[in-house]
This record gives structure tokens, sequence and C-alpha cells, in this order.
């Protein structure tokens, strides 16, 4: 009767190690496909940046008014993609997208006024650009010094990010 314990424990474990190595293989399988589909959505939906993402303005002059940079982006995907917001990082920069032609905005900071849904959509191959024009003025006497500020794009792929810094002079 003792023996008959032992092997029924025994089967028992070994049931139960068996089950737990099918649900483990089958999870990472399921892990894999995930994985597959998220790079697929990503190369569907591969929203770029053309170029640099960042520019130095160098030394500019608060008395001379904005200066401006206008940046590309391109869909590298193979499906249309949506550019859905656009944001500064300050009130002090500002940004307008240029799609075939046509300006929509410009844009400012997040949490200062409303930031509309842009929902402009570009076809696989296509660019468009965003202008992003800073205000060395904006914050009085005080805003002399170095700068960075940044520009987030949200698309259906995901997200771009361009930067601008430049040396405020009076």
């Amino acid at each position: 009767m003792k023996n008959y314990k032992e092997i029924i424990i025994v089967g028992g474990v070994a049931v139960l190690v068996f089950s737990g190595l099918i649900w483990l293989a089958s999870s990472q399988a399921g892990k894999a496909d995930n994985q597959e589909a998220a790079v697929s959505f990503l190369m569907e939906n591969a929203m770029a940046i053309v170029g640099d993402s960042s520019f130095d303005f160098g030394e500019i002059s608060m008395a001379k008014g904005s200066v401006s940079k206008i940046f590309t982006i391109r869909n590298n995907g193979d499906k249309p993609a949506v550019i859905d917001k656009i944001y500064t990082s300050c009130m002090c920069t500002n940004a307008t997208l240029i799609l075939n032609g046509k300006r929509t905005g410009p844009f400012g900071m997040a949490g200062h006024g409303f930031i509309p849904r842009i929902k402009k959509e570009l076809s696989a191959g296509e660019e468009a650009q965003v202008e992003v024009v800073f205000d060395p003025a904006a914050h009085g006497p005080a805003g002399v010094g170095p700068i960075q500020r940044a520009v987030s794009v949200e698309t259906s792929g995901g997200g771009l990010e361009l930067e601008i810094s430049a040396l405020v002079k009076p």
C-alpha cells in the first residue's frame, strides 16, 4: 500500500511538471507572436525624421526677433500613418505642420491651452515638414543664456521628438 501512495505522488508531480512545461512553452510562443505583431506594426507605421532631429541656432539676438527651423518627417512604413498631435515644451516655441503645401497650426505648449488633434494622414513614403519657431523675447530680459526646447509629434506609429537650442543674447 505504501508503494502505491508513492507511485501516485510521483505520478501527480510528474503530471504537474509536464503541464507546467507545456504552459510555459505556449506562453513563450504567445510572446513571440506578440513581439512579431509589434515589430510588424512599427514597420507598417514607421514615422522617421529625415536628417537631424536637433538644430542649434548658435548665438541669437533677442532684439532681432524669432528664428525658425524646418524639420522633415517621413512615413517609412508600408501603410498610411496619422499625425495626431504636435506640441512644444515651452510657450516661447510653436510648431506648424506643412503637408502638401498646406499649413496646420501653429501649435504651442501642452498645458497652456487646448492642443487639438490634427488627424492628418501621411501615405507610405510621404513626407511632411514641421516648422519650429522660437521667440527669444518671449521670456523678457530674464530669458538670456542657453536654451533647449522640444517639439513632440504624436503619430499612429509612435512619437517623434525634435529639439532646438540656442544661446540667447540681449
